[in-house]
């Protein structure tokens, strides 16, 4: 396998800023809805990079739950190694990998708590099963064998089978208010498209074409 072989070539679609929508937002809803309606595995997922106090960088995969003109909202142990680089700083970022379109959005910004009341009404439209993996994780530490949890698993189960779960105190959401939010759409010989939407003090967003 040689990696400096493989080539794609970008010649999907173009970006012009006539075409952009002035709120980043609407431009985010009308790429989302494109990759939802294509053949992408789990277009809602993201990449959401943190860093603690140590500066040190750590990156996974989360998925996407909501998003307004407030910012876009994601699901977690609040007890995780993701929720402490939070509370430490609060500065993250998130990319779209929308690959399969030639298309990503990187979205700069801080991380702010979800209220509980909104968390709760997103927690009971999960499925049972994720409800119970809820409890039975505790994400982000050592655990010596994965028959530890499925006896976790089966515990959970059977206390709360008859009736309906809880939403644990330790999981709850987080939301990543943007401060820039960049548009990348691929282009034929690496002269891609990049929009940079930055926000200004007044709400309002300023938009800027960035060399590829």
């Amino acid at each position: 396998m040689k990696l400096d072989h493989m080539r794609v070539h970008y010649d999907r679609d173009e970006l012009r800023r006539e075409d952009l929508c002035a709120d980043p937002f609407e431009q985010f809803a009308l790429w989302v809805h494109e990759a939802c309606d294509s053949d992408i595995v789990e277009p809602n997922a993201m990449s959401l990079a943190t860093a603690g106090a140590d500066g040190r960088p750590t990156m996974r995969t989360v998925l996407l739950k909501g998003f307004d003109q407030r910012g876009f909202v994601f699901y977690t142990n609040l007890e995780s190694r993701k929720a402490r680089q939070i509370s430490e700083n609060a500065n993250v970022s998130l990319l779209f990998p929308w690959l399969a379109l030639h298309r990503q959005v990187a979205v700069n910004g801080a991380v702010e708590r979800v209220p509980t009341s909104e968390a709760l009404a997103y927690f009971v439209t999960r499925p049972f099963g994720s409800q119970i993996g809820a409890w039975v994780s505790p994400q982000s530490q050592v655990v010596s064998a994965r028959s530890l949890l499925e006896m976790k698993w089966d515990e959970v189960k059977r206390k709360f089978q008859e009736g309906r779960v809880p939403m644990p105190s330790f999981w709850g959401g987080f939301r990543v208010v943007p401060r820039d939010l960049e548009f990348w759409q691929g282009r034929e010989h690496r002269l891609h498209d990049r929009f940079l939407y930055t926000r200004l003090e007044d709400g309002s967003w300023k938009i800027e074409r960035l060399a590829p």
